[in-house]
């Protein structure tokens, strides 16, 4: 059953969703899970009538010449004819005016040699295999009247297999009989299989191609590349990634660039290259019209966190375009009747929307979505930019604001006014926070005793993962020395094993464990890798002396950890304070932690942000740098440029001239 004829409300839909993050492919994989998706040659085996739907780009010409070919070759019912009608080009001949399909069908049999009454007879027998594609993509008072005649020699003729494709079953005309099924979008499996067969078809030997399609799945693969892989279950987005991929064995880093590419293509080219022309006022708009119409609709749902919107409140958005925008000077009707020639213009003709249930629309992908609610943001008027930017930074501890504000910053010719107003926000959390703000004061403390050739602040998130038992990923983006543990410093190193020894412990005096022990034991066993303070050795000693020999019985160690375990844990924690400033307790509530991991977590974006392709001055990247995980003391007495009162200055003629 088709999408929009299922009935359910967009807060249905709304809710059912979860975690964004994961929306992007969940959205699609749940629709193919909740149908059946069967392989194409099987319906069509299975059913000698066929409608089938799907967007465009979907792969739905290519699966008719495709069956077409098959037949032909003898790879699937031979005993058939296969007859491919392409109606736009059929109407382009003008041959309609004086054939039916009957007709067309005897003209080819003729030309074939076979005599009329030979022809009727191989129909007859049921030995015809009618394509017929885009009914879509001709006039409406063209397809009423296709649509009688091939319901008429569907019946006449039923036993032969007729199979024709449309974008939508809306028509005007309904096939009586006929089956009607929806295109899958690729799955995971599909898209690499098809990764494999492009690139083994566009380089010169079957190595080469498997070595690039190879690089082009690991890619794609990445986390960074999830939005990507969203549009890689349309074919036509799928081919168009692949032919930017080959050129350089890598997707650009702007990844707006490929977002428009997409979108020049479903807006205007698709059609444009098929030679199909559409009816209707809607037609006559200029891409970049349609593009801002799209810009309020993305922007306006995603801004209240809607991905599931009612066909009402999309009509609501078109209708205020219309006559403010374009001043549409008409009657209420005609501007509601307007309004829903053009949502359906955006559904059918480009595939940007789609219909997920009665009345209830989304964007076909998360990410056309994220990219026009991001040039909505940087496109808008001069006087209210530095206003909507301050407002993009507020989100950046959202993690489903991320890809918007990664493209906002791609698109800007001068993105130092966001990174900094994104950095100030994150420095305000601190302020929030007194135990937040005393965790990092001792982070300066602890740095700058040390006297080590890393960034300051590539040392201060190590120390952070140490003290908060996170990642590393924010040491590791800052200073490239720690990806391995290998090249940090010995200092570094011993810090992060008596960590882990700390850890280790408060767990098995929670729980113990012999094997646990014995590991506890050896990684204890430091003097001979590091030379200690004498101070620190002696009392390290000492504290090592109370524990349980290893050859003691079992119950006997058990039992010791279980009495003494937690008082040993103090001390070793105590001792590492006074000898080394680790071991802090900071005892934070569960919300405070939570607050502690979104703070890292926006740092770590930030970052990341830094070393993107973007248009950001190496002054304001070494001022981010600087300040990353500081206190506030420390960023009050900083003498750089305070970032909140940061000047902005954009040309505005640069971004229009950016973004076609």
């Amino acid at each position: 059953k088709p999408q929009h004829q299922i009935w359910s409300e967009a807060s249905d839909l709304q809710e059912s969703q979860g975690d964004l993050r994961k929306l992007r492919l969940a959205r699609v994989q749940a629709k193919n899970k909740q149908k059946k998706v069967v392989a194409g040659i099987n319906l069509v085996s299975k059913n000698n009538h066929l409608v089938i739907l799907g967007q465009p780009g979907a792969g739905k010409t290519t699966f008719l010449k495709h069956l077409a070919l098959q037949c032909s070759r003898g790879d699937y019912r031979p005993d058939l004819i296969p007859c491919f009608l392409e109606l736009r080009s059929w109407l382009m001949e003008g041959r309609h005016e004086t054939t039916n399909l009957l007709n067309y069908f005897l003209e080819q049999a003729k030309s074939s040699g076979l005599s009329r009454e030979q022809a009727l007879q191989l129909l007859e027998r049921g030995k015809g295999l009618f394509l017929v594609d885009g009914l879509d993509e001709i006039s409406q008072e063209e397809q009423e009247i296709l649509a009688k005649d091939l319901n008429h020699f569907a019946q006449l003729y039923h036993k032969n297999k007729i199979i024709i494709t449309c974008r939508s079953d809306e028509q005007l005309f309904h096939f009586q009989g006929f089956t009607y099924v929806e295109m899958s979008t690729l799955s995971r499996e599909q898209i690499q299989a098809f990764a494999r067969l492009w690139f083994g078809a566009n380089t010169k030997n079957k190595k080469e191609g498997e070595s690039k399609a190879s690089k082009f799945i690991e890619e794609l693969e990445k986390s960074e590349n999830e939005p990507l892989l969203e549009l890689g279950i349309s074919p036509i987005l799928l081919n168009l990634m692949c032919s930017v991929f080959l050129e350089r064995l890598s997707f650009p880093r702007k990844r707006a660039k490929l977002y428009q590419t997409g979108l020049d293509i479903l807006l205007k080219r698709w059609d444009q290259a098929r030679g199909i022309e559409r009816d209707g006022f809607y037609q006559n708009w200029s891409s970049r019209d349609k593009i801002k119409l799209l810009c309020q609709i993305a922007a306006k749902n995603f801004e209240d966190q809607i991905y599931f919107f009612e066909a009402d409140d999309v009509l609501a958005i078109i209708e205020d375009y219309l006559t403010n925008n374009l001043k549409v000077e008409t009657d209420l009707e005609s501007l509601w009747l307007t309004s829903k020639a053009i949502l359906k213009s955006l559904q059918l003709q480009h595939g940007l929307l789609v219909e997920n249930a009665k009345d209830v629309y989304s964007f076909s992908h998360l990410t056309f979505q994220e990219y026009f609610t991001a040039r909505k943001i940087v496109t808008g008027p001069t006087k209210t930019l530095e206003n909507e930017l301050t407002k993009l930074a507020c989100h950046i501890f959202e993690p489903r604001w991320r890809e918007v504000i990664l493209l906002s910053a791609s698109m800007l010719p001068n993105a130092d006014f966001l990174v900094r107003k994104m950095k100030s926000t994150i420095d305000n959390l601190v302020k929030e926070d007194s135990d937040l703000e005393k965790f990092l004061t001792f982070l300066d403390q602890k740095v700058k005793s040390l006297q080590l050739n890393y960034q300051e602040a590539a040392v201060k998130a190590f120390y952070f993962n140490l003290f908060s038992y996170r990642d590393l990923n924010l040491a590791m983006a800052l200073d490239r020395d720690f990806v391995t543990m290998t090249n940090l410093s010995k200092e570094l190193k011993l810090d992060s094993i008596l960590a882990r020894c700390l850890i280790d412990s408060i767990n098995l005096a929670k729980h113990p464990d012999f094997n646990k022990f014995i590991n506890l034991s050896f990684s204890l066993f430091i003097e001979d890798k590091f030379k200690l303070d004498s101070d620190f050795q002696e009392a390290f000693q000492q504290l090592k002396s109370q524990l349980p020999l290893l050859d003691d019985d079992q119950e006997k160690i058990l039992n010791w950890w279980q009495n003494e375990g937690n008082l040993w844990v103090d001390e070793f924690c105590n001792t590492l304070i006074k000898y080394r400033h680790l071991g802090y307790n900071w005892r934070l509530s569960a919300q405070q932690n939570n607050r502690w991991q979104i703070y890292y977590n926006a740092n770590l974006f930030l970052v990341e942000c830094l070393r993107e392709d973007f248009q950001i001055s190496s002054q304001v990247k070494q001022e981010i740098q600087e300040t990353i995980l500081c206190s506030g003391k420390k960023l009050n007495c900083s003498s750089s440029k305070s970032f909140a009162d940061s000047s902005f200055q954009i040309n505005r003629v640069n971004i229009k001239e950016k973004i076609p």
